[in-house]
């Protein structure tokens, strides 16, 4: 029995970049000790892709009217085909080192119920990684050089115990909105919410959008919305990394440290506290007041 099962519904592998970056992630994980993984979907070449990569493989996961893969459906698939402890619902573009399993074993003895996210590393790769030798040292070499920490305003992973999440709406993979209710939805709970950015390297590979309609990136899309309704509305999709109750550092839960952001965040926090009545867009424009200027002006251009 492993201890983290990993699970993914990747982009069809039929343009020739994503298909890479998505064979460098999963061979990845398949290197982690203590790991399973398994693939979600029907897109083309995944089963393929599934067996060359020695992985599991369910194709019939639920999908929306459009044909995109759902959020719960991915969910009770990974439950019923993974005896793991620990589950982790992670993007097929992210790279996963040793330290990635390290810190879940850690905060799995320090909390029952949490979820273990962080801010991921943005690194353009255009060929195929050798995974010989001592191979994550090349590259965290190279993300050091070359690479840049995003913001902390998207999620690729979420790690958990597997009694947490057990009732996911059906959010649309691959559109805004659904990471941002996994945060709201644990800090609603009071579980842990254990930023791991200070102990452990995660890195994206850069892709463009072509696989998504038009071309344009997810949270311009039509199901975004189905999204933000399901969560429950937008003050249920605006919370990000900067609202973790924790961060790991050095192997220890320590409290983030209260930087500009997130007391900005906090201050938006408690008016929607105190003026619940209020419109969610009021209680922005009072605790951002530049970024709603910023918007007045680019309304007037």
């Amino acid at each position: 029995m492993s201890l983290i099962t990993l699970f993914s519904a990747p982009k069809p592998f039929t343009n020739p970049h994503i298909a890479m970056i998505q064979r460098n992630a999963i061979k990845s994980w398949t290197l982690l000790p203590d790991v399973e993984v398994i693939l979600l979907g029907e897109e083309q070449g995944l089963a393929e892709a599934a067996k060359e990569l020695g992985v599991k493989h369910i194709p019939n996961v639920e999908r929306n009217a459009n044909g995109v893969p759902l959020i719960s459906s991915m969910f009770k698939l990974a439950r019923e085909n993974s005896t793991s402890e620990l589950l982790c619902i992670i993007n097929a573009d992210m790279i996963l080192m040793s330290d990635f399993v390290e810190a879940a074993k850690k905060v799995k003895g320090l909390r029952s119920k949490f979820v273990l996210l962080s801010q991921r590393w943005d690194l353009d790769v255009t060929a195929p990684l050798d995974f010989s030798g001592d191979w994550s040292r090349g590259l965290r070499s190279m993300v050091n050089g070359q690479g840049q920490l995003h913001r902390p305003a998207g999620s690729d992973f979420f790690l958990f115990p597997k009694s947490c999440y057990t009732d996911i709406p059906n959010f649309i993979i691959g559109r805004a909105g659904w990471d941002n209710w996994m945060i709201y939805k644990a800090r609603k709970e009071n579980w842990a919410v254990i930023d791991c950015t200070p102990s452990v390297m995660i890195v994206h590979q850069n892709h463009d959008y072509a696989h998504l309609p038009d071309g344009k990136p997810h949270y311009e899309h039509p199901e975004t919305n189905e999204n933000i309704r399901l969560a429950g509305g937008q003050a249920n999709v605006r919370y990000t990394i900067l609202d973790a109750s924790h961060q790991l550092v050095d192997g220890k839960l320590i409290r983030p440290k209260l930087t500009s952001l997130r007391f900005t965040r906090k201050f938006e926090l408690f008016l929607r506290a105190i003026f619940f009545f209020l419109p969610e867009n009021v209680i922005e424009n009072i605790a951002r007041p530049k970024r709603w200027r910023k918007r007045i002006e680019k309304m007037f251009r």
